[in-house]
């Protein structure tokens, strides 16, 4: 079997940027994949995605705790830097990124990035500060690397619509890469957070992808009406005893505001607890074309 090399880690910001402007120099195309570490096959499909883009391609791991709620999972949150680092390594990631909080948010630490409006809805009015904690972090690692390119996965579709809208505002040079999320056989997103689920709420946890599932099929029966569909949703969901449903709604793709019919590009987004663990889901729908009433599914 084939020794593969080892992924340099870099613990300093200093040396990050120079070792991407080395690259730039060099005019390498430098690809970014942003991570919080526990790594699964979604984080590692995005660097297969960069691979096929860029060389080198950099992965951070940084657990960030401005984007964790008081009241949220960071003392616990999953760290595997060992074998995130080995699976970062037959991934074939060039360098690896994974500076101390102390470095990011050094003492006297008080500029913040804000997306006004969009930070504001569903996950931002679930967890509050929360989406200011993201984009921050993510403005940070973007002026560090400096990449041409960076990759989020659409599971978390708010989060890379933010991220897209606050680059554009604020003329930053590297274009966002939303990719599809990975899934298991039965449909369940992948998530670092599907470790805290034990084996009775791991089944339970299918219930958000057959939501979903209820929901295409109702607009694939011609149904368009938002209400009518969250309907559907709340059946699929409450038929499961262990699902506490924190939102549930169908909203336009760039405002993320509630439509009130789907008859342009939407999103049919989930969050749902499963016993005390947070999981988020979505759907995203367009029409076939401009002036076609079929729509395409993307899961």
């Amino acid at each position: 079997m084939p020794v593969l090399p080892t992924v340099e880690t870099i613990r300093t910001i200093a040396w990050m940027k120079e070792h991407t402007r080395q690259a730039r120099a060099e005019s390498r195309i430098v690809g970014l994949v942003p991570t919080m570490g526990a790594l699964h096959a979604g984080h590692l499909s995005l660097v297969e995605r960069a691979r096929r883009d860029c060389s080198p391609v950099i992965a951070s791991i940084f657990v960030n705790p401005k984007q964790f709620g008081p009241n949220e999972d960071f003392a616990k949150y999953p760290r595997r830097f060992v074998s995130d680092s080995e699976n970062l390594q037959r991934a074939g990631v060039d360098s690896l990124f994974a500076p101390e909080p102390a470095d990011i948010y050094p003492h006297g630490f008080s500029t913040y990035v804000n997306v006004d409006g969009l930070s504001d809805r569903l996950e931002g009015r679930s967890r509050p500060g929360h989406f200011r904690g993201v984009t921050t972090v993510v403005m940070k690692l973007l002026q560090i690397v400096q990449p041409n390119y960076a990759y989020f996965g659409r599971k978390d579709a708010q989060q890379s619509r933010l991220i897209t809208q606050m680059t554009r505002d604020l003329n930053v040079d590297t274009e966002i890469v939303v990719c599809p999320p990975v899934r298991e056989p039965d449909g369940l997103a992948l998530s670092s957070r599907n470790i805290y689920l034990n084996a009775d709420e791991r089944k339970a946890a299918t219930v958000l992808y057959g939501a979903l599932q209820a929901a295409k099929s109702e607009l694939a029966a011609g149904v368009r009406d938002a209400l009518q569909l969250q309907a559907v949703l709340h059946g699929a969901l409450g038929a499961e005893r262990q699902a506490r449903v924190d939102y549930a709604e169908i909203v336009d793709a760039e405002s993320f505001e509630p439509v009130i019919r789907v008859s342009q590009p939407c999103y049919v987004l989930l969050a749902v607890f499963i016993g005390k663990t947070r999981l988020i889901d979505n759907l995203f729908v367009e029409p076939k074309s401009s002036n076609s009433e079929e729509l395409v599914f993307h899961f």
